[in-house]
């Protein structure tokens, strides 16, 4: 593409060491170019798990529920089925899931757009059961991958919070 690989070089910043920390324990320091393809890397394996992400739960999208054929509606039923199968049980009926959703097709329900407004209308109906959990399953796996990364980062935050408001009495027992 024409666009030379020049990797600016990040300000290193020192740290302050904690107590339990020895002086040989030494950070990873990357090169900016390696520091790129980890990055890359870790992003391409996150594009390939939405990938299959949207191989399993793209049909329940509202936009892609509209012009569905009913041939391609059953195997994606079946698809979400076998996904969701543990041990020989499911957590729904694909045969099931397909009539309620040719029948959710049925209603007025183009002035939906996004899987939450399905669910909220879904469960007013209370009539879909396997319809209910494959949108609950459907909204709830991209809030399970964000939370567990979030908690990952904030795990630094507490510990220093925790060490910077250690008082004396509780430093002498963990010496003792």
């Amino acid at each position: 593409m024409g666009i030379d690989r020049v990797f600016p070089q990040k300000r290193l910043i020192e740290r302050k060491k904690r107590f339990d920390e020895s002086s040989t324990s030494e950070e990873v320091s990357f090169t900016p170019e390696e520091n790129f393809r980890v990055n890359i890397s870790s992003l391409e394996m996150r594009f390939e798990q939405f990938k299959e992400y949207d191989k399993v739960f793209g049909f329940l999208f509202p936009h892609n529920l509209r012009g569905i054929t009913d041939k391609d509606l059953k195997s994606y039923c079946h698809r979400l089925e076998k996904s969701l199968k543990f041990e020989e049980r499911s957590d729904i009926d694909a045969e099931e899931l397909y009539t309620e959703l040719k029948l959710f097709e049925k209603l007025e329900t183009n002035e939906f757009s996004k899987p939450i407004d399905v669910l909220k209308f879904l469960k007013e109906l209370d009539y879909f059961p396997n319809a209910s959990i494959a949108y609950r399953i459907l909204l709830t796996i991209p809030v399970t991958v964000a939370s567990a990364e979030m908690s990952f980062s904030k795990v630094k935050f507490v510990k220093s919070y925790l060490c910077s408001t250690m008082t004396q009495e509780r430093l002498r027992e963990y010496t003792l």
